[in-house]
C-alpha cells in the first residue's frame, strides 16, 4: 500500500502555545497498538508543545531543520538543532519549544509502547 501523509493541527498541544503541525507518517491505527506517533512535526516560530509526561510509552524527537529549546525531565532546557536526538524515557516528562523569531522547527517524533 501507498499513500500520501495525513496533515492535521494541534492547538496548544498538551498546554503549549499556538499550533502544531502534525503531518502523520503512520497513523495509531496503523501502529497497531505498538504506539501512536510517527509523524513529522512542525512548530512555527513562538509555539511550543506544553510539558508532559509519558506513563506508558516512550516518545524519541529527531530534529530535521530549525532551532529550539528541549525541556528536559529534570526542567533543564536545552538548546537542540539539526541532527539533535531528544529521548523521552517511560515516567519521564517533557517539552519543546520553538524559541527562534523567524524559522520553523521540524522534526520527527515516533511514540511506542514500552
Amino acid at each position: 500500500m501507498v499513500r500520501k501523509t495525513m496533515n492535521r493541527v494541534a492547538h496548544e498541544l498538551r498546554g503549549g502555545s499556538g499550533d502544531v503541525i502534525i503531518q502523520d507518517v503512520v497513523t495509531a491505527a496503523e501502529m497497531n497498538g505498538h504506539g501512536s506517533m510517527y509523524a513529522k512535526v512542525t512548530l512555527k516560530p513562538g509555539c511550543s508543545i506544553g510539558y508532559h509526561q509519558h506513563v506508558d510509552n516512550t516518545e524519541q524527537y529527531f530534529i530535521l531543520s530549525g532551532h529550539g529549546v528541549f525541556v528536559d525531565t529534570d526542567g533543564s532546557r536545552v538548546e537542540v538543532g539539526p541532527d539533535d536526538v531528544c529521548y523521552i524515557e517511560v515516567g519521564q516528562s517533557h517539552g519543546m519549544e520553538n524559541t527562534s523569531a523567524d524559522e520553523d522547527l521540524v522534526f520527527m517524533a515516533l511514540i511506542y509502547n514500552k
